[in-house]
């Protein structure tokens, strides 16, 4: 049973008299906001005993993730491929003799995927590049006589994409992030996704629909590889694996730790905490569709975020009551517990204006609008990740067919960063063209600037253009 909890300013009063936590019902904005905007990072989190337990044993001393990261980033950059199988084998007790994963294990994989699945990825697959297709920048040069200026848009030569495995393999972040990277002309795109054990065939490798989405997407390359050692041979290469200009798609600490220290010698797209969603919703809202948005989100996880901010009390004790009904039907039921017991809440206001503002606070990765003309809050929405407008638009479904990538920014990072795009994939290069006439009436002005800044070379190469010498 849920425990419900009043709440003003920081004083919680236990409701039930239940001893079960499973998610809090909190009433009034200042309550909400606390709980809400506690730590949510990834990099912020304290290590659990286990885990500070499982580095001291691999490590033989007490080390933090950063330290384990650098030691096994540092390892693979001196010793290559064989660093990077023996870290496979003491972080993920798998046992390879390489990486790579041949054309032969793509194309057996995707002759094994069922055909409704090959079929569900077909479909993905072309809406997201549909979407993409429309975000396509284009070069351009403004001529003016004889002088010019423009961009050119040059797409990076080789990207990484990371597709994490953990608990479940996520085959739909193959596609979200590949498929962008090669409508952005991307020439080599390769994927490094964490190998498993098939209790089948006692046989390593990488899930058959992984790789059978990698042969839809048309990646170049298929690494069986995680972790931070994969970001490593990503980033430096090792005999086996090119490095790439780009590494991007979502992972657990130990990958988003790695995308930190390797920044710099590689491009990244963002580092990236756990998932989270936030569902605004009124009076007018199914409370079934609502709990069940919660719990789809909250699988993803122990850490995942489930929110609801809702103007109806009605509403939120109707939300917790199918929550704890339809979690019983549900395999993944103890992560989804945790997850809503941890960083769940259901969030009483006066109104939907202050939902949107606690909203905007907490920039999420997703943020749903569940109300009467939901379009009429758009154009209020500040930062959010994506923002999924009504509530047949579950977050869900973007999760798979939509159309937008669903790489997209977490723990506040919506404040200042973009969902996965085609320009992420892209450079631009500024173009210059000057004709003499402008060379010269422009040169003194910029030679006094020059000075300005105690530049005399920079001066005196202006200054000889403007009298031709």
């Amino acid at each position: 049973m849920f425990r419900q909890f009043y709440a003003t300013r920081n004083t919680y009063h236990d409701l039930t008299g239940e001893k079960q936590v499973t998610i809090p019902i909190l009433v009034g904005e200042l309550a909400g906001r606390e709980r809400i905007l506690r730590q949510r990072g990834l990099l912020d989190k304290a290590i659990s005993p286990a885990l500070a337990e499982r580095l001291h044993k691999t490590f033989g001393e007490p080390l933090t993730p950063e330290q384990a990261v650098a030691r096994i980033i540092a390892d693979v950059r001196v010793r290559g491929d064989p660093a990077l199988l023996d870290w496979t084998h003491k972080l993920d007790g798998v046992e390879l003799q390489t990486v790579a994963v041949s054309q032969d294990e793509i194309d057996a994989a995707y002759a094994e995927t069922p055909a409704a699945v090959r079929d569900a990825l077909e479909l993905a697959a072309h809406r997201v590049r549909a979407f993409h297709e429309k975000q396509k920048p284009q070069s351009w040069i403004d001529w003016s006589g004889e002088s010019a200026l423009g961009q050119r848009i040059i797409p990076l030569a080789r990207v990484g994409v990371y597709v994490p495995g953990g608990t479940a393999p996520l085959l739909s972040s193959l596609l979200m992030a590949a498929i962008p990277a090669q409508v952005a002309g991307v020439r080599e795109i390769v994927v490094a996704t964490p190998p498993v054990l098939c209790r089948a065939t006692n046989r390593t490798a990488v899930p058959i629909a992984t790789l059978a989405a990698a042969k839809i997407a048309g990646v170049s390359r298929v690494y069986a590889m995680g972790g931070a050692q994969s970001i490593a041979a990503l980033a430096f290469g090792t005999e086996t694996v090119a490095r790439v200009d780009k590494i991007v798609g979502p992972g657990g600490l130990f990958v988003t730790l790695a995308k930190r220290q390797v920044f710099g010698a590689v491009g990244i797209d963002g580092l990236y905490g756990p998932t989270e969603t936030l569902l605004i919703a009124d009076d007018s809202a199914n409370p079934a569709w609502c709990a069940a948005d919660m719990l789809a989100q909250a699988e993803h996880d122990e850490l995942a975020t489930s929110l609801l901010i809702t103007n109806s009390q009605s509403l939120a004790e109707s939300v917790a009551r199918n929550l704890q009904s339809q979690i019983s039907t549900l395999s993944r039921r103890d992560i989804i517990a945790k997850s809503l017991a941890g960083q769940g809440a259901i969030v009483v206001i006066e109104n939907l204006d202050e939902a949107m503002e606690l909203a905007n606070v907490f920039a999420p990765e997703h943020l749903c609008l569940l109300v009467r003309e939901p379009w009429n809050w758009v154009g209020k929405v500040e930062h959010a990740g994506g923002v999924f407008v009504g509530e047949w638009t579950n977050e869900a479904l973007g999760d798979y067919v939509i159309g937008p990538s669903h790489v997209m920014p977490t723990a506040g990072t919506a404040r200042f960063s973009s969902a996965l795009n085609v320009n992420d994939f892209v450079k631009v290069t500024s173009v210059f063209s000057v004709s003499a006439r402008e060379a010269q009436e422009l040169g003194a002005t910029a030679a006094t600037l020059a000075e300005a800044e105690g530049l005399t070379a920079h001066a005196s190469a202006l200054r000889k253009r403007v009298a031709g010498d």
